[in-house]
């Protein structure tokens, strides 16, 4: 009876710890799973034209004709839309007709005294035709001003009246009947009285198209560089021809009631416009304005980033993790190790000792924004001063910061894996005349090292992914590669952290956070990868093998 009930416990026990074995790794699949399929976003996507530029623009990749080819065929296909615009912005915003309206006049004065001087008209004449321009530009200007459709175009008709004049034919006021002609066709399609609308809504889809297309060609190119390129990313593209042809809204519901998101087609705000054939232009045409490709970004893992990580990659961050994390460790797992042996081999059982190990557990369980803290008050503030180092951030001061960190787990891990030795190793060593302190560096810590090396696992993958302890003392959001420990650095711990807590440039970019996220997992996992391995090799050297 006992027999069966041992083996059904051993066999509920097999079968618990199996099961929770998978609930584990199903747990992990579950949540590494997704981050690492979208953080692949910020390496495999498709690229538009406008990434294929910015990338050429800033690195010199990619081949130049080919690259122009590209972008004079895109701009081919854009111009329409932007003709489209710019004819409804016309009726809509009148101060540029207005400006040419003035500039016309005076060039026409020009043109009549030059035309005095070569004695072809008389001043009597040029007198009469300037008078004749002077009201052509006031009727004009009254056409521009007025909300009242019926009144420009009678304004436009006082105008046009004048074309057939032949002392105005081939002066520069010819343009005045062109300009009359274009807003005439202008306001037939638009209700001059809805003008203070339309502009509000004509400018948010101006700015969508610009996000979307960037810069016109020709245009002065905007100084920062995320406003110098549009789309770069077709899903980035899609999002933004959603905003385009959908107006979102939030209405209220009745008194008392929450609000409610309401999308409405945008081509709604400009019915019976000419804009309205704007919105099913850019759904067809979106794929020749962009021409989005298939791409592998394998540069994202060397290349800097532009201002709030718009554009390139998480190189820096990349270097900054590694000085940090390889740096902690050199300062850790010496102290770690030599306290672990001394707590092992040099001392009792005494209070003194049982406190100190009390203290080390202590600290074990101490957040982290309290080392960050002390890390900031003694190793930037104090240490860094007295020797003669420039006080402020540095990578050196938050390696021993992050040292300091993980030091309790360390030490904790060496200490167990000193105690599990098997005392005869040490009784042979001694008997054969070998010293303590050799008998520890040349029998006991080699018998020890995989498990010290499963303590600077656990301290690499804490010491990587901690945020708080060098967010006062290491790391910046924005600054070169350091050339000296006692610069500070960007990490990707940090990164994460500064695009999660910015403005609004990390919504627009959520693939530059997931895959800060990525890389920075990735790293963790190649060195503990390496780390076991080594571990592994220690063990089957210990075993003769």
């Amino acid at each position: 009876m006992r027999t069966r009930l041992r083996q059904f416990g051993d066999r509920t026990f097999t079968t618990v710890s199996g099961l929770s074995v998978l609930l584990l790794t199903g747990a992990l699949v579950v949540i590494l799973g997704p981050l690492f399929w979208r953080g692949a976003g910020a390496v495999v996507f498709h690229g538009t034209v406008e990434f294929r530029r910015m990338q050429y623009d800033m690195h010199g990749r990619g081949n130049k004709k080919t690259l122009d080819t590209e972008s004079d065929q895109a701009n081919q296909v854009r111009k329409d839309a932007y003709a489209l615009l710019d004819r409804f912005a016309a009726g809509i915003d009148t101060t540029a007709l207005q400006k040419e309206a003035r500039r016309i006049y005076r060039q026409f004065k020009t043109q009549l005294r030059n035309k005095v001087e070569n004695g072809t008209i008389t001043a009597e004449q040029a007198t009469s035709l300037k008078s004749i321009g002077k009201r052509l530009r006031n009727r004009l200007l009254e056409a521009y001003e007025t909300t009242d459709s019926a009144q420009a175009r009678g304004n436009l008709d006082a105008v046009l009246k004048h074309a057939d004049d032949k002392r105005l034919v081939g002066s520069v006021a010819e343009r005045f009947f062109e300009l009359a002609g274009d807003y005439q066709q202008i306001i037939s399609t638009v209700d001059l009285t809805r003008r203070e609308e339309y502009i509000e809504d004509l400018n948010e889809v101006q700015e969508i198209i610009k996000e979307l297309l960037g810069p016109r060609p020709g245009k002065p190119l905007p100084e920062l560089s995320q406003f110098q390129y549009g789309a770069t990313r077709w899903n980035r593209a899609q999002l933004l021809l959603d905003r385009l042809v959908w107006n979102e809204e939030w209405v209220e519901q009745g008194s008392g009631k929450s609000l409610k998101k309401v999308r409405t087609e945008r081509a709604e705000q400009f019915a019976g416009t000419e804009l309205t054939g704007l919105f099913p232009m850019m759904q067809q045409n979106l794929d020749p304005m962009l021409r989005p490709q298939r791409t592998f970004y394998w540069q994202y893992f060397i290349d800097d980033s532009t201002p709030g990580h718009f554009f390139g990659g998480v190189g820096p961050e990349i270097i900054g993790t590694l000085l940090l994390t390889l740096l902690s460790m050199v300062f850790a797992v010496p102290l770690g190790v030599t306290a672990a042996g001394y707590l092992v081999e040099c001392t009792g059982d005494s209070r003194f000792v049982r406190a100190i190990r009390t203290c080390i557990n202590t600290l074990a369980g101490v957040p982290s924004i309290v080392f960050g803290l002390f890390g900031l008050a003694f190793f930037v503030l104090y240490l860094q001063p007295k020797l003669g180092l420039p006080r402020g951030y540095s990578i050196l001061a938050g390696a021993m910061t992050l040292a300091v960190l993980v030091l309790p787990v360390l030490i904790r891990a060496s200490e167990e894996a000193i105690k599990a030795v098997p005392r005869s190793y040490k009784e042979a060593s001694l008997a054969l005349g070998a010293g303590k302190f050799r008998t520890f560096i040349t029998v006991t810590l080699p018998a020890a090292a995989p498990g010290i090396l499963t303590g600077i696992i656990l301290s690499i993958s804490r010491a990587a992914g901690e945020t708080a302890p060098i967010l006062f003392t290491a790391a910046v959001a924005l600054g070169p590669i350091p050339e000296t420990l006692t610069q500070p650095t960007r990490t990707l711990s940090y990164g994460s952290y500064d695009l999660a807590v910015g403005d609004r440039i990390a919504a627009l970019v959520p693939h530059q956070q997931f895959g800060m996220v990525m890389t920075l997992i990735a790293i963790v996992l190649v060195l503990n990868l390496a780390a076991i391995m080594i571990r592994r090799r220690l063990e089957a050297k210990l075993r003769g093998q």
